[in-house]
């Protein structure tokens, strides 16, 4: 696991580094999506998360979820296009899930990709994620988690 300004981010997990969102494949071909610690570190504590409807059909880096805190609203983006078919109901109903385990129980919503073989070309994974945080929290002037 890369640990980037006291952040978490495992590199097991496929990264939309921009929209600060991680995608983890799925045995059945799903992918799970989630906040990451980063991301979770700029919000703040969450207080709400209002979901898109099961089923809906979604285009890479459009909104899945938003999510407010006491300073901040703003999306959950798709790092994939393709169906939304789950919504982590329990870090619906306690946003505070999603800050306090963002790639365990406070994932947010499960989607039947379309494209991935494509798309997760466009994804950081690896060995590469540490390097690529830290360039993004220079240039957003982030002082850690």
């Amino acid at each position: 696991m890369a640990i980037v300004r006291g952040c978490q981010l495992p590199d097991d997990l496929f990264y939309h580094v921009d929209s600060n969102v991680w995608a983890r494949l799925e045995s059945d071909g799903s992918i799970i999506v989630g906040m990451t610690a980063y991301a979770c570190s700029l919000a703040g504590q969450l207080v709400a998360a209002t979901p898109k409807k099961i089923g809906k059909e979604i285009e890479q880096k459009q909104t899945i979820c938003t999510v407010e805190s006491g300073k901040w609203v703003g999306p959950i983006k798709a790092p994939v296009s393709g169906q939304l078919i789950e919504i982590n109901e329990p870090a619906i109903d306690k946003p505070t899930l999603i800050n306090e385990d963002p790639y365990g129980r406070g994932w947010v919503a499960k989607i039947q990709p379309k494209r991935w073989d494509v798309e997760k070309a466009s994804l950081v994974t690896g060995a590469e994620i540490a390097a690529v945080f830290e360039a993004k929290m220079n240039t957003d002037g982030f002082g850690g988690c």
